[in-house]
């Protein structure tokens, strides 16, 4: 009799998310319960009310500069998106502001350069504008609805080349087209008819600008499904940092096996995946780091103590 489903399940040779998952969410709940921290009932991983999000940030001074950042954009008629999760101890964006926000208040950037320059990537030349979620309604001509939100700018005020960074967690994709989950679309692909693109009807650029990057020349154009149907928001943020001149850099946890994964049979994940589509005459300029390694270098810096701290809420 051969085997069943189940036990078959057992043997399968890759890492799973939802081990991952629950990992972090022990952890998230331990740090709050030995802080004293209301939670919910039902998921303890998750502050009792979203108005407690400082609670879910470590260093009080980034917690103020969240805030004065979140009142400097709303005086200037700007907005700066605070995910509907900030709460959750497993929000990525949470946890970018524990891991990047002390760099940036304390303006010692040396472990996350140090990291990037391993990778060959050039490091911004100082001094250096920085901003968390940050907007450009004119790249895609995106002039209503929400516009395509980087989670973390890294730009110089004396040249043009900026460091785009998208900082994944619990997250188990990138971001799918709005329009084909709605049912709006049948998915097929649109790279050689952008007519048959309900976006590209309305005026936005994500296929001219693939098409200028030399994304329709290679496997994008090739299959009978539109990618951007799934990964529209990998290839949305990469487009930016290229026609903004700079270079996309992906922070995910080196635990998740939706990003990086690797196996007997071979390496998995998105980014081995989307890296297979995109050009190479742009592909130095896709960048995957982990979290691990950022979080070993700041604590081989000796200037933040904090890290210890970072690695027990995330169970590190």
């Amino acid at each position: 009799m051969s085997e069943s489903s189940r036990a078959l399940a057992r043997s399968w040779p890759y890492p799973r998310h939802g081990q991952f998952l629950r990992h972090v969410r022990k952890a998230s709940k331990e740090w709050f319960i030995l802080r004293g921290y209301s939670v919910q009932s039902k998921h303890p991983h998750v502050l009792a009310s979203r108005d407690d999000w400082t609670k879910n940030i470590i260093l009080p001074e980034v917690a103020l500069y969240i805030q004065e950042t979140i009142e400097s954009r709303e005086r200037a008629g700007k907005r700066f998106a605070l995910h509907r999760s900030i709460h959750n101890g497993t929000s990525s964006q949470a946890m970018l502001f524990n891991l990047v926000g002390p760099l940036i208040v304390r303006s010692d950037f040396e472990p996350l350069s140090a990291i990037l320059k391993h990778f060959g990537l050039e490091w911004p030349i100082p001094p250096l504008m920085v901003e968390f979620e940050y907007e450009d309604r004119e790249v895609f001509n995106e002039d209503y609805g929400q516009p395509t939100s980087i989670d973390l700018v890294i730009r110089s005020k004396k040249a043009a080349y900026s460091l785009f960074v998208e900082c994944k967690f619990r997250e188990t994709e990138f971001g799918g087209c709005s329009i084909f989950g709605k049912g709006d679309c049948d998915g097929r692909n649109p790279a050689h008819k952008f007519s048959l693109c309900y976006l590209h009807h309305i005026g936005r650029r994500y296929w001219t600008l693939l098409k200028k990057y030399g994304f329709l020349d290679g496997l994008l154009a090739e299959g009978v499904s539109c990618n951007l149907a799934t990964n529209y928001q990998f290839f949305r943020e990469l487009l930016f940092a290229l026609e903004n001149g700079g270079s996309f850099i992906l922070l995910s946890d080196a635990r998740s096996p939706t990003f990086h994964c690797e196996g007997p049979t071979g390496n998995r994940g998105l980014i081995d995946f989307l890296s297979k589509l995109t050009p190479e005459a742009v592909k130095d300029r896709l960048i995957s780091v982990s979290i691990q390694d950022l979080a070993t270098e700041i604590s081989r810096s000796g200037r933040h103590e904090w890290i210890d701290e970072f690695a027990l809420k995330y169970g590190l």
